[in-house]
């Protein structure tokens, strides 16, 4: 996280710890206000089309909950969508007794846009749901024509944006979705602990709202009724961290003041360089595949115990990620890989630091 976002945590954690957390709420209001308008200029949108919420995995259930699904309804997602999306699709097939279908992908590896167009006509699916980027690869989903796709046959959209937002432009009203999830962790730098969704002018006149609304979504009008906001509102709790809010607000700021025309070249550009130079180390298999590749590098490593990499990598101070089988069982059974090292270069990353991760990847000796 940057100066400005760790400050604007504990700057309203210090005033809850004087005056108490419903009084410091009310005391920063303009500025909790300003975070809700930070996130709206940053995804082209109204500040009244945010929510924020616990992590971008809340956020997409609480959109994905605001389905009003019936026995044989269709979700049409992708085989790359992110496992917690995946169980989440199963355990409604489970419990409502929904169809599950997965679009195929196309030659490149994305998800075939002719295909998600013919399914969306044979099954007229309840919700197309659909993660821009996948956590196991660096797949560039083309969520702009599966918008289009969408809106030609008036289908409910929701996007995973969370490994997106950040690294990449998202406009909202270029995507055309209803919803849209994310974490403002990873790539945007701000708080863990906390998450966005963006709810459509539509969605929001269609009267979708969650599941398990509570009184800060809804008023309670009458002992057997009650009333959703009009706006994102109803998606969020009452109950919620507001030094968590005013981070984000700072994290949103800001990517805004680099700029995302700078920031989206730069992780790119490192990104590419990686897979380059790795290509170039015998016994390293790239595993990216997509007409489009970001920030996320996947590789397969020579290694019987990728904790023995990890344990390589920390001790020369490299943060990595592994993406394990079950993180990605469809897309890891093609590649034919029990798990996958996850380099993300960011733009505060130099050229030097993708030499080292290289130096030291080519140096690695399984024991």
């Amino acid at each position: 996280m940057p100066t400005p976002v760790i400050k604007a945590i504990k700057d309203h954690i210090d005033l809850e710890s004087q005056i108490g957390g419903y009084e410091a709420h009310a005391a920063q209001l303009d500025e909790i206000k300003d975070a809700y308008g930070e996130a709206a200029k940053f995804l082209n949108c109204k500040p009244d089309n945010i929510a924020y919420v616990a992590s971008a995995t809340d956020a997409f259930a609480r959109a994905l909950s605001s389905i009003p699904f019936n026995k044989g309804d269709v979700i049409l997602t992708s085989e790359d969508d992110y496992i917690s999306n995946q169980i989440m699709y199963l355990s409604l097939q489970k419990r409502l007794s929904i169809r599950l279908e997965r679009v195929p992908c196309d030659v490149a590896g994305g998800i075939d846009i002719d295909q998600a167009e013919t399914l969306i006509r044979k099954f007229n699916p309840k919700l197309v749901a659909v993660t821009h980027i996948p956590t196991n690869s660096g797949l560039v989903q083309d969520v702009k024509s599966i918008g289009e796709v969408c809106e030609k046959y008036d289908v409910t959209y929701l996007v995973d944006a969370c490994q997106s937002v950040g690294q990449l432009p998202v406009d909202v009203r270029e995507i055309k979705c209803d919803f849209l999830s994310a974490t403002m962790r990873k790539f945007l730098r701000g708080p863990r602990g906390a998450g966005f969704l963006f709810v459509s002018d539509k969605a929001l006149q269609k009267g979708l709202e969650p599941l398990f609304i509570d009184m800060q979504g809804a008023e309670w009008i009458e002992s057997d009724n009650y009333k959703p906001h009009s706006d994102g509102r109803r998606f969020e709790d009452w109950e919620f961290a507001y030094a968590l809010v005013q981070g984000s607000g700072e994290a949103f700021k800001y990517a805004s003041q680099i700029g995302m025309e700078n920031i989206s070249p730069r992780v790119t550009s490192l990104a590419a360089t990686l897979r380059q130079k790795l290509s170039e180390i015998d016994g390293i298999k790239l595993l990216d595949r997509g007409k489009e590749l970001c920030a996320i590098v996947t590789c397969q490593v020579p290694a019987t115990d990728y904790m023995d990499l990890k344990r390589h990598l920390q001790e020369h101070k490299i943060n990595a990620g592994v993406s394990l089988w079950h993180f990605a069982t469809i897309d890891f059974q093609k590649k034919g890989v029990e798990w996958a090292l996850r380099l993300a270069p960011h733009y505060y990353n130099t050229d030097g630091e993708v030499d080292e991760v290289v130096d030291v990847l080519r140096d690695f000796r399984p024991i």
